[in-house]
């Protein structure tokens, strides 16, 4: 991965290299044990100050984003152990029990009767064979749904996948019982802290996101006169999709990027022709004027991260997912 500054961006270059080093990891640009520059070479590289660098390391460290290895240098965490861990343990499972158990008597169940309606369960699961639930823990709930009606696609009719938000565990007891009576919960490495505090019981493993083949294509049948602006909610994402765009769109001239919170971005709608807006942005679509061009920067999950990830949890659960080459892309 090309790491650069843009300082023609309204974001501090700080959070500009945090941002481009965590998307980077997000997006599968930056692989697990894949080395990083040192302090003094990324700073030497960037054209800024070694402690910018340094601090920014120390953030992404403190985030258990990326390691760093005395005498070897710096790397991207590799997370392989917590991602092939996919099973709850006893002491799990015993919450389950007993949480069932409260929740059976406060509606006047007895006990009698919960142990039969759990033996005929227990005889209905092994009359259908393994289920497993999976929960697809994002930032924004349209999505977060797209990424999990991906990942269910591919992993076939034994799996379900529901989706959830952060914001909805944060706020919503009922969301955090369905997180953590699943059997498996996904985020995006960036926000892999932030959902193990919420999320205790399943393990939580991460994958990457890359551009839709739908944003893919759109990008790529722009007029090459388009004037594009590239509107994000989170300002530290804005370079890495910047670049994206850049990638994806190579024809087009004239790229400039703003923050939904950035002076002066009506101005910068009406000067472009064309609105690329991320996920979670969409609120910038009530001052684009009729008729002009606006498009959605979203992502899908990596399919290579879904058969090196999750495949090997559902195969060690005793489910047998459809081939690779059934899946039906839906986005």
């Amino acid at each position: 991965m090309e790491f650069f500054i843009d300082r023609d961006l309204p974001v501090p270059i700080r959070t500009q290299l945090q941002g481009l080093i965590e998307y980077g990891i997000t997006c599968g640009q930056l692989a697990p044990g894949e080395a990083l520059p040192s302090v003094r070479e990324l700073a030497e590289k960037l054209g800024v100050a070694p402690m910018t660098v340094s601090q920014v390391y120390a953030d992404l460290k403190a985030a258990s984003l990326i390691d760093t290895k005395p005498g070897a240098g710096t790397f991207v965490s590799d997370s392989q152990q917590a991602r092939l861990a996919g099973r709850v343990d006893s002491i799990g499972l015993h919450r389950h029990i007993d949480d069932l158990i409260d929740e059976s008597r406060a509606l006047g169940i007895r006990s009698a009767d919960l142990v039969s309606l759990v033996s005929a369960r227990v005889f209905y699961r092994d009359a259908v064979g393994p289920r497993l639930r999976i929960v697809m823990i994002g930032l924004f709930q349209d999505a977060t749904a797209s990424y999990a009606r991906f990942i269910a696609a591919r992993l076939g009719r034994d799996v379900t996948v529901e989706p959830l938000t952060i914001a909805a565990l944060e706020r919503d007891p009922k969301a955090r019982a369905l997180a953590n009576s699943a059997d498996l919960a996904i985020t995006i490495a960036n926000r892999h802290r932030d959902v193990t505090v919420l999320v205790q019981n399943p393990k939580v493993v991460t994958i990457s996101f890359t551009p839709s083949e739908e944003t893919r294509r759109a990008l790529a049948s722009l007029d090459s006169l388009a004037r594009i602006l590239v509107v994000s909610r989170f300002p530290e994402f804005l370079p890495i999709m910047k670049s994206g765009v850049q990638r994806f769109a190579p024809h087009v001239g004239e790229i400039v990027a703003a923050a939904l919170e950035t002076p002066g971005l009506d101005g910068m709608i009406a000067h472009a022709t064309v609105v690329i807006y991320a996920s979670g942005a969409e609120s910038v679509l009530s001052d684009v004027p009729a008729g002009q061009q606006a498009i959605e920067y979203r992502h899908a999950p990596d399919t290579a991260d879904i058969e090196r990830v999750i495949v090997p949890i559902i195969r060690a659960a005793g489910i047998s997912p459809p081939p690779a080459e059934t899946l039906v892309e839906r986005q």
